[in-house]
């Protein structure tokens, strides 16, 4: 299996969809957390297929100073 950490995502949605996730978060995180990992795993093999390195045109995520 992969090593693992946890990360926090702070996301924009419309109020029904973000009500919909919340009660995901407290009934199945692991579902939510499967949803997430999909999504990101989808362009992750995207961008690779399209040769891309640098950020994805339609992403729209500021990066985040630390």
């Amino acid at each position: 299996m992969w090593e693992t950490c946890s990360v926090q995502l702070n996301v924009r949605l419309p109020r029904d969809l973000a009500e919909q996730a919340e009660e995901v978060q407290r009934t199945d995180p692991e579902f939510l957390s499967r949803v997430v990992l999909y999504g990101l795993t989808r362009r992750s093999i995207y961008r690779h297929l399209r040769g891309q390195d640098g950020p994805d045109p339609g992403d729209t995520a500021q990066p985040r100073a630390t």
